[in-house]
Parts: structure tokens; C-alpha cells; sequence
């Protein structure tokens, strides 16, 4: 079998099982194969001046076991372990919520917060993608991130020692391990309803860990923690930042104008719905 004729093996079987763009998934994965296994760095053009060459057996077979994970439904993350976010490769599992280009919004406007010798505080990190990518990006700052998951934990901390950036990381439900202020804090917490998530497209359902998802009945629950008690851990003029529902703007927003944050504003994405909400705590006047 060429690597033309596996390819198109590969398009066809993860399409009967109505896997959604399953061409991209079938390169990718055979893309994985022989870079793991072949130590082949296979891009497109590499593919085109060598599609008409035999695939060895070894590969063909390491690709199948490939393809039958996805056809499962499994997260094509989870297969190659790593998903792209604000132009940096994580390592991710099953143990975190797999990055998303939505959250990427939330790491630009915290980006635009921060300053060299500022502190960052990412609460529920997960992967960690929102702490490395910031220090990666913003040289100078200090980060620290927190997860109530020790699994979670240990891939983040695998995720800041690829990227070389260090990240105190620590255990606990949401701010009960940290100490000290910061100027900026950032979470994308928990916050499909529980209700919902039987809805969920099979690969967040059936995959994701949930307790990456469950936000509880109407999802707002660590929104009412977090706008309650974020004030405790931020300077004076201080930044909280968090990730939402696309239908959660107008009650978060109300959350943080309780709690006494000024400048609250909802921000959103690229397909116009609701998907940031920031808020300062009052400088000292």
C-alpha cells in the first residue's frame, strides 16, 4: 500500500464513522505515525514527493491502531498528545481539558495587562497553557498556577519545563494554596451546567475529564467563587479575567459588579459571541 492509497484508507474509514473533518484528522494522524515511528517529518510536500512510495507494514498497522482510536471518537489530542495554543505545542491527556482557540482571546487580553516584573495567577491551569504561554510571551513576569488536580498538575509542570519557564505550581481548590497579591489573575474554570453536558459533542462528553466541565446546575458556580474571593489575591488595580459561556456574559458581568470590580467589560470572539470577562479591582485612592 502507498502512502497515497493509506491516506485515502484512512479519509474514508474515519468518515463512515461520521468522524467531523475526517480527512484532517486521517493527515494528521498519519502525519503522527511517521514522525513517532519513522522519525519522518512529514509535511505536505514532503507527502507530495513521496505519496506513490510504499507505506511499511509496521507503519500501515501503527496507523490503524491510530485510526481506531478516532473512529472511537477519541480527541485526535489525546492520540498525538499535543495541541497548539498561542503558537506554542503543549503536551496534553486525558487528565485536562484540551486548549482551545477561544481561550486564546483570554490570553491576549491578559497579555495586554501585564508588564515585565508584574505577577500572573492562572487558577484552574490545567495544562497550563494559559500560565507557560504568558510567560512565554511576556518575559519578566512572575507566574504561579493552581489546579485542585495533581494529574492536571503534572502536565503543566511537563508543559513549563518544555517551554523553560518557571511556574510555582500549586495544589488546591481554587485560591485556598495561594498567598500573596497579584496584578493580574486569569481562570477558565469549569462552566457547561450540568444539565448540559449529556449534550456535549461525544469527544468532550465521553473524553475530556469532567471535572474540567461541570460548572455546576446553572454553571455559574466558580463565577460566584471567584468574583467573590479573587479580590483578596489582587493588587490594588489589580486584573480577574475569566473565560465563559457564550450565553454567561450579562450574569458573570453582574457577579463581578457585586463583588465591587470596576471597569467590567465582556469581550468577544472571533464569531461574535460572548467569551471574556475582565474586571479591575479599584486602585487605592
Amino acid at each position: 500500500m502507498t502512502l497515497r492509497e493509506a491516506l485515502k484508507a484512512g479519509e474514508a474509514y474515519l468518515a463512515q464513522r461520521e468522524i467531523p473533518d475526517a480527512a484532517i484528522d486521517a493527515w494528521y494522524l498519519l502525519e503522527h505515525v511517521l514522525k513517532r515511528e519513522a522519525q519522518i517529518r512529514a509535511d505536505r510536500a514532503w507527502y507530495l514527493l513521496h505519496s506513490r512510495e510504499t507505506l511499511e507494514e509496521r507503519l500501515w498497522e501503527a496507523y490503524r491502531g491510530l485510526l481506531d482510536e478516532r473512529g472511537n471518537h477519541r480527541p485526535l489530542q489525546y492520540i498525538t498528545g499535543e495541541q497548539e495554543f498561542m503558537g506554542i505545542l503543549f503536551f496534553v491527556n486525558d487528565k485536562v481539558l484540551i486548549p482551545r482557540q477561544d481561550t486564546e482571546l483570554l490570553a491576549e487580553e491578559a497579555r495586554r495587562r501585564l508588564s515585565p516584573g508584574d505577577s500572573l495567577l492562572d487558577v484552574c491551569t490545567g495544562s497550563g497553557c494559559l500560565a507557560v504561554s504568558l510567560m512565554k510571551l511576556v518575559p519578566g513576569i512572575r507566574g504561579t498556577a493552581c489546579d485542585i488536580s495533581a494529574e492536571a498538575l503534572s502536565v503543566a509542570r511537563e508543559n513549563a519545563r518544555r517551554q523553560q519557564v518557571d511556574v510555582e505550581f500549586r495544589q488546591g481548590d481554587l485560591f485556598s494554596p495561594i498567598e500573596g497579591r497579584f496584578d493580574v489573575i486569569v481562570s477558565n474554570p469549569p462552566y457547561i451546567p450540568t444539565g448540559e453536558i449529556e449534550g456535549l459533542m461525544e469527544e468532550v462528553r465521553r473524553f475530556e475529564p469532567m471535572l474540567a466541565l461541570d460548572g455546576s446546575e446553572d454553571g455559574l458556580y466558580f463565577y460566584r467563587r471567584l468574583s467573590a474571593e479573587a479580590p483578596d489575591f489582587l493588587r490594588d488595580g489589580g486584573w480577574l479575567l475569566v473565560e465563559i459561556g457564550c450565553d454567561q456574559g450579562r450574569a458573570v458581568a453582574e457577579l463581578f459588579e457585586e463583588a465591587g470590580f470596576c471597569e467590567v467589560n465582556c469581550k468577544k470572539d472571533l464569531a461574535g459571541l460572548d467569551r471574556v470577562v475582565t474586571g479591575r479591582r479599584p486602585p487605592e485612592r
